[in-house]
């Protein structure tokens, strides 16, 4: 029998693109349905977080036209990966599998039948992952392989040149939906989920229309997120550091104390630069250090409360 699929497509402020798109995604779904890879069950869920714009209005008269498109609506902008983990968290006990997908047509819609042939082959995930980065500039290469390698460093599994379009089957969801983490980064949670997995190799290509609401502040914001929310290398990196620190001055504070009883030469004569630099440098790593594990404890803070990750105010198609 085939399984019911549920498109998951994050919205915000997709006015210009959501009408384009689609109907790309509608293409798609009745094309896997007349070709028996999936059920007539199957559904494309649009999720809009908090947008300021038209589109949960297109939305709604998308859902009216067809009993293949339903709509999900957030009471405010919680941001991509909560409006992601709506979605999947919604629609996991209504479908087989879901293909988590940006609107803005970038990636490359017909994959989606890769995923769903490997997951026939017996894979519960299915990652999509960028066969070249030709569409970005040199800065934004560099700093994504930057990023991927930082990752591996701290001992954060990822999928290199993978976002956030994947396949997960109703199995992994299961699991995955005992993950309760406030901080999200998807990319680095599925992993820890286990499981048979692939990947699936497409081109990404140019935005069809408007503006990437991923500019580089939010960029580094979710790659800072995905470092703190899973990995403590971090912390011991700064007590490394500290402790070398710590032993270079005392090292320095010997020499300095058998300079001034030796009076070597007589050229030791105690000066305000040489304490002021080290000083400095030492106030430096320590704010720092501060810093980072401050951002911890603010970490902590937030799961502590177990607010809730997301709120619905509205749907529509057969969601309603």
């Amino acid at each position: 029998m085939p399984p019911i699929l549920y498109i998951i497509v994050p919205c915000y402020n997709e006015e210009n693109v959501l009408p384009i798109t689609s109907e790309f995604f509608l293409n798609e779904l009745e094309c896997l349905i007349s070709k028996g890879k999936i059920s007539d069950k199957s559904r494309i869920l649009f999720l809009d977080d908090g947008s300021k714009d038209s589109t949960w209005s297109i939305i709604l008269n998308l859902s009216k036209k067809t009993n293949y498109i339903e709509g999900i609506k957030l009471s405010r902008n919680f941001g991509h990966q909560n409006n992601v983990l709506a979605g999947l968290m919604e629609s996991k006990d209504k479908c087989d599998i879901t293909i988590s997908i940006d609107c803005d047509g970038q990636d490359d819609i017909s994959t989606i039948e890769k995923m769903i042939d490997e997951y026939h082959n017996g894979n519960e995930i299915v990652y999509g992952v960028r066969s070249k980065r030709d569409t970005d500039s040199f800065f934004k290469r560099f700093t994504a392989e930057l990023f991927y390698k930082i990752l591996n460093v701290m001992g954060i599994e990822v999928i290199y040149n993978h976002a956030d379009y994947r396949l997960i089957s109703k199995k992994a969801l299961a699991e995955f939906s005992n993950f309760h983490e406030t901080n999200l980064y998807l990319r680095g949670l599925i992993p820890l989920v286990g499981f048979k997995s692939t990947c699936v190799y497409y081109e990404r290509h140019e935005r069809l229309s408007g503006k990437s609401h991923y500019p580089f502040s939010k960029m580094l914001s979710l790659a800072f997120d995905g470092i703190t929310s899973l990995s403590i290398k971090p912390i011991r990196l700064i007590a490394c550091f500290g402790g070398l620190v710590s032993l270079f001055s005392f090292l320095y504070m010997l020499f300095i104390i058998i300079l001034k009883i030796t009076n070597f030469n007589n050229t030791f004569v105690p000066g305000w630069s040489s304490i002021i630099c080290v000083f400095c440098f030492i106030s430096g790593i320590q704010i720092l250090a501060l810093g980072i594990i401050g951002e911890y404890i603010g970490k902590i803070y937030m799961e502590v409360k177990a607010r809730p990750r997301y709120i619905i105010e509205d749907r529509c198609g057969k969601l309603s």
